[in-house]
C-alpha cells in the first residue's frame, strides 16, 4: 500500500508543499486536517473508537472520524470521503471552523495540525469499516465533557482538544 501525502502549509492554510503521512508526523511539521463531528436529532455526538490494531491511539474514543486531505480535494470533499470510508454513511458536512493545534504522542509521533473542523447530521446506524473502528456510541454533549475529566485516558489526545474547541463553539453559535 502507497502511503499517502499531507499537505503542508502555513498558519494561513496555505499549501506549501506534500509530505508523506510518517514523515510529516516525526518530523511534527504543520500540515492541514479535518475533523468530523456528526450529531442527531437528540444532540447526541457519534464517536468512535479506534480499531484495535491501529499504530497510534488503538481502541480509544474520538470524535465520528478525522483524517487528512487530498491534494486537489476540499476540505469537505474530503470530510465526506472519510466519513463513508470509516462509518459507511454519507451526510451533508458543514465547516465550521479550523484551528492549528500540536499534540504528541507516545510512540514519538506529533500530530502538528491546522484542522478543519465539520458538522454533519444523521440519524441512522453507521456500518462500522473494522479495519478503522472498532465500536461506536452515541454520547450527549454534556456527558462528553464530564466523562472526558473523569476518564481522559480512554479518549485520543487530539479528541481532548477538538472536543474543547467544538465545545466553546457550540456556546457561541447556536446551530
Amino acid at each position: 500500500m502507497i502511503e499517502e501525502n499531507v499537505i503542508l502549509v502555513n498558519q494561513n492554510d496555505e499549501q506549501i508543499g506534500l509530505m508523506p503521512k510518517m514523515e510529516a508526523h516525526e518530523k511534527a511539521v504543520l500540515h492541514r486536517a479535518f475533523s468530523v463531528f456528526v450529531l442527531n436529532d437528540n444532540n447526541e455526538i457519534m464517536l468512535q473508537q479506534r480499531a484495535h490494531h491501529k499504530y497510534h491511539s488503538p481502541l480509544l474514543w474520538t470524535n465520528t472520524c478525522c483524517s487528512h486531505q487530498r491534494e486537489g480535494e476540499t476540505n469537505i470533499e474530503a470530510g465526506s470521503r472519510r466519513l463513508f470510508e470509516e462509518m459507511g454513511f454519507k451526510t451533508p458536512l458543514k465547516e465550521l471552523f479550523h484551528f492549528i493545534y500540536k499534540a504528541p504522542f507516545d510512540n514519538g509521533l506529533t500530530e502538528h495540525e491546522l484542522d478543519h473542523v465539520m458538522i454533519g447530521r444523521y440519524n441512522g446506524v453507521p456500518t462500522i469499516n473494522p479495519e478503522e473502528v472498532e465500536a461506536w456510541k452515541l454520547m450527549k454533549i454534556e456527558d462528553v465533557k464530564t466523562d472526558m475529566q473523569l476518564h481522559p485516558e480512554i479518549y485520543t489526545v487530539w479528541f481532548k482538544i477538538i472536543f474543547d474547541e467544538f465545545y466553546h463553539f457550540l456556546e457561541d453559535h447556536k446551530i
